[in-house]
């Protein structure tokens, strides 16, 4: 989970469409340096954002890369004709980040602490792969055609193997040498709309922990030598921007109501956004200070949105899965 810094706001998400919107809503037009494109397919919404240069990068506090985001919110309504939908569309998506020969091997990296349920997406989505790395070493037979060799592992967190979980997968690579990695992890969202409604795939990389303010080293091609494609979900919001959001439609509500001409409108219009979320802050210290939210039925969202990712790469990385789903080879 990866935090970013619009504007000192010190806003926590993720998501690069999402640090967009807040970037835009506050500039009032479009970021050089960051091009989208943005496609509506039946009940779905893919966002690409790619960005470009250093100074796109600086002021969007994401890394420069593409960042592809499908968006459903029917997700939550285990429609699952709409599943299988976002599942095919992001086996597509994914293809079109990895650029692999059909005997190259891959990684898959399930980020996260298996014990703590809103961080267990990563896990959980290793529990469901087909690997075959070792079959196809042992016994290729097997399989037959259409499998690359795939190798899946969930590392834990600091806090359960006082490892950084970067060390291991430096270690891991070193030993295993993948053409490619795909780390799978629990993400923070701005919006309460896009928990567990939005699939983000990303170039770049990732910063496990770091999301939820525990920060640590990341895991790219720069600290591996491999390509990353980091794949994650929200399942968290922080509290203080759930109650930034419940204030400003209060004091948008109020000032409606009392009209330009009252003196309480100067009074709520100088109240500035720093000094907003500081108090909002100041009363979540005692409870820690960072308090994220959760939907209550995240148990089940998790294990419905872990099946889903885990079809869709299983599909990816295999032809012959792509070509019992859709009755051709997928390019």
């Amino acid at each position: 989970m990866t935090a970013i810094n619009i504007k000192r706001r010190n806003i926590r998400t993720d998501l690069a469409i999402e640090a967009r919107e807040m970037l835009m809503g506050e500039v009032q037009e479009e970021i050089p340096g960051v091009q989208t494109q943005t496609e509506d397919i039946g009940e779905m919404t893919v966002t690409r954002v790619h960005i470009t240069t250093p100074d796109a990068e600086e002021k969007m506090g994401k890394k420069q890369g593409r960042y592809i985001t499908l968006e459903a919110p029917g997700l939550r309504q285990k429609n699952t004709e709409l599943q299988d939908t976002v599942s095919r569309q992001f086996t597509q998506e994914l293809l079109s980040m990895l650029d692999l020969g059909p005997e190259q091997t891959v990684l898959v990296v399930g980020l996260g602490n298996w014990n703590v349920t809103p961080d267990a997406l990563g896990p959980r989505v290793v529990k469901d792969l087909l690997v075959t790395r070792h079959i196809l070493e042992l016994q290729p037979e097997t399989l037959g055609e259409g499998f690359r060799p795939v190798g899946a592992i969930a590392p834990g967190v600091l806090g359960i193997t006082g490892v950084e979980t970067s060390e291991i997968i430096q270690g891991l690579v070193e030993k295993v040498k993948p053409d490619a990695l795909i780390a799978v992890d629990a993400l923070a969202a701005r919006n309460l709309s896009r928990l567990h409604t939005t699939v983000q795939i990303a170039d770049t990389g990732i910063t496990p922990g770091s999301g939820v303010g525990n920060k640590r080293m990341g895991i790219s091609q720069e600290t591996i030598g491999i390509p990353v494609i980091a794949v994650g979900i929200p399942t968290v919001v922080d509290a203080v921007t759930i109650a930034d959001d419940l204030t400003d439609h209060m004091m948008e509500a109020i000032m409606q109501e009392a009209g330009k001409d009252s003196p309480i409108y100067p009074v709520i219009q100088s109240i500035a956004e720093g000094d907003k979320r500081a108090v909002m802050q100041e009363v979540l210290e005692p409870y820690g200070g960072r308090l994220m939210v959760t939907p209550k039925e995240i148990d089940t969202l998790v294990e419905d949105i872990a099946r889903l990712l885990a079809g869709g790469i299983n599909a990816a990385m295999h032809p012959a899965i792509r070509s019992e789903e859709t009755g051709k080879y997928l390019h």
